[in-house]
């Protein structure tokens, strides 16, 4: 009898400006009708995204984690790995949803060998089965952890373009010429505030 399991991605991991947002979402049986529409956050728009967050958020058990850039650059100068980094992320949110809802059973996306993750719950003592495999968003819980962690990412974005006062792009690509005009703008001490430090971006700007 399927009771129900936690989901759990992340986003922002590859783009130069914003947060790194992990999130966990436990999803039953008694949740997917409510979930129409519900899949891999990498196929919606942004806009699909954030509305489908909406309806995730009133619907099921869930945690969201924003490491916003200054504290990401902390933690990565601290960790210099960020699959150690991830797992860390993800034994965190999995941790809070079962506390919320208790189950047996997390799957997540497949980052990096599993067992770091494992590890990282069993010394939190989260007694869990984890299942990890690529392609995970084909499972409803992995798919509705993948949008709220994307809508997480949009929502800090948009915050951080609104508070230094300059469009933040996606991606990892033509990210230079903003990061510039930011440096010009705030001075380079402040860009940790907004930008992943350690990707190759950073030298050039």
């Amino acid at each position: 009898m399927d009771c129900g399991h936690i989901g759990v991605d992340e986003s922002g991991k590859g783009d130069y400006f914003g947060p790194l947002v992990v999130a966990a979402c436990f999803v039953a049986p008694e949740h997917l009708a409510d979930l129409e529409g519900v899949q891999d956050s990498k196929k919606l728009t942004d806009k699909k995204a954030l509305s489908l967050a909406k309806t995730i958020r009133a619907t099921c058990p869930h945690e969201v984690l924003v490491i916003r850039p200054k504290r990401y650059n902390e933690l990565y100068a601290d960790i210099r790995n960020l699959n150690r980094l991830l797992e860390w992320g993800h034994a965190k949110v999995i941790e809070e949803v079962q506390k919320k809802q208790p189950c047996r059973l997390a799957i997540s996306d497949r980052f990096a060998d599993p067992r770091g993750l494992v590890a990282k719950l069993k010394h939190k003592g989260v007694d869990i089965e984890l299942q990890s495999f690529v392609r995970a968003e084909s499972d409803p819980a992995v798919a509705a952890a993948s949008i709220l962690a994307r809508a997480g990412f949009l929502e800090h974005l948009a915050q951080l373009s609104t508070e230094f006062g300059i469009e933040l792009p996606k991606g990892a690509t033509n990210v230079i010429g903003v990061a510039k005009r930011f440096v010009a703008t705030h001075g380079r001490d402040r860009l940790n505030e907004v930008a992943k430090l350690h990707f190759k971006t950073t030298a050039s700007v």
